[in-house]
């Protein structure tokens, strides 16, 4: 292979700052953008990302990784013979060194740092779909990527998020994800107005409206006491659905279940009331599939 590889030397060169030195949220870099990273971790989870078109800025590989592991050697091939990553560059090091760098033990030996995408817009999410998920300040990154596993595996069309949830893009989401974030689309509902003071909450109320634009029934998984069962027929027959997931705790805003269609609710045994969110996701991405014969 004819990779740039770089072997580190020097700790403090500033390449190495998004692996050493700079928090996600810094990475994430909310007042450009544009100029926003993230980084991702294991070779599955790479593919997944370069195979959706993010571009990467660097790699971080353990040194043995690139003549032992099996799944880091193909990936190196794969993508070198696609042209992506020409002058890319690949820093190696032994584990130790890498484990003091990082502080933490890589993830099957490698990271990889990728520029983001611009946000995709509710409306061309909402366009074509018959089923989205909802996450309601999700806060926990571990949950948001086993939300969007369950949402790739069952056929989710899609996955919007409040401004008050984890990125799906953190290295935890995307890991937990297995990759799932860079197949299955997503953006947050918020508005994009370059000048915070002017920026419009778009969450409930706006964004009700466009589910209701575009022909969307709501279901809002919560305890209440007027919830019906997630067999009840009629959801089962709704060409459109958003389902929406409220945070860990406390569940969605009572203004959220006002809004909606449905509330909905998962019959429990035991005197279990309910479930951990991601775990409540997978079994209504189940129930609630379109259509009902597919998987």
């Amino acid at each position: 292979m004819s990779l740039n590889m770089i072997e580190i030397t020097d700790f403090l060169a500033p390449e190495l700052d998004p692996y050493a030195r700079r928090t996600e949220a810094q990475l994430l870099n909310k007042d450009h953008p544009e100029d926003g990273l993230f980084i991702t971790e294991s070779p599955k989870v790479i593919s997944r990302a370069l195979d959706a078109g993010y571009i990467p800025v660097s790699f971080l590989v353990e040194k043995k990784q690139l003549t032992e592991n099996e799944e880091t050697i193909c990936l190196f091939q794969k993508y070198e013979q696609l042209g992506i990553l020409e002058n890319v560059p690949i820093y190696t090091a032994e584990f130790d060194l890498l484990t003091k760098l990082t502080g933490f033990q890589l993830t099957r030996g490698m990271l990889c740092t990728l520029k983001r995408q611009p946000a995709l817009t509710l409306e061309s999410i909402c366009k074509d779909a018959h089923r989205i998920a909802i996450l309601e300040n999700v806060m926990n990154p571990t949950n948001v990527g086993a939300i969007f596993r369950s949402a790739a595996a069952l056929n989710i069309d899609a996955v919007l998020l409040t401004p008050g949830c984890s990125d799906p893009l953190y290295r935890r989401a995307s890991r937990v994800s297995m990759g799932t974030v860079f197949q299955v689309p997503w953006t947050f509902i918020q508005d994009h107005n370059e000048i915070r003071c002017q920026r419009k909450e778009l969450w409930p109320e706006t964004a009700f409206a466009t589910f209701n634009h575009f022909g969307f029934k709501t279901a809002a998984l919560a305890l209440t006491n007027q919830s019906v069962s997630i067999t009840h027929p009629e959801l089962l027959q709704e060409e459109k659905l958003a389902i929406i997931l409220g945070t860990e705790g406390e569940g969605l805003m009572q203004q959220t279940i006002d809004l909606c269609d449905y509330t909905v609710k998962i019959p429990m045994a035991h005197g279990v009331d309910s479930l951990n969110v991601a775990a409540a996701s997978a079994v209504a991405f189940w129930q609630l599939r379109y259509p009902q014969n597919e998987l």
